[in-house]
């Protein structure tokens, strides 16, 4: 299933420079390109107007700001996006509880699996 997403260019979006890395690790492992990370929201939103995104990982508290701005961007693009936070789907605002959480702490499976369901083709 790696193959499906191969070449796919996933922002991500994170303030934890440990979570990034894991992220990116991840990513990369499963034929992702990488785009960022990023660590602001005016960075990620930047990273939207300059960069081609297939799908986004959003932590959802960026060391005291919220990602939602960047998701409403993302929306606006048609860009699919997963939340990645340890807050888990509760602790997301009521407004975003239909997007795809991936709990903190996250797996590769777990990870790849929501990816997959956001770019990969239906079967």
């Amino acid at each position: 299933m790696a193959s499906l997403l191969a070449g796919r260019r996933v922002l991500i979006v994170e303030d934890e420079a440990i979570v990034a890395i894991l992220l990116e690790d991840i990513v990369e492992e499963i034929g992702c390109t990488i785009v960022g990370p990023v660590s602001k929201v005016v960075h990620a939103v930047a990273a939207l107007e300059n960069e081609r995104v297939d799908a986004a990982i959003l932590d959802v508290n960026l060391a005291g700001e919220w990602s939602y701005p960047i998701a409403d961007a993302l929306a606006a693009r048609g860009i699919p996006y997963v939340f990645v936070t340890g807050y888990g789907e509760a602790g997301i605002d009521a407004a975003y509880r239909s997007q795809l959480v991936v709990q903190k702490p996250f797996t590769r499976l777990s990870l790849e699996s929501a990816l997959e369901r956001l770019i990969a083709p239906p079967a």
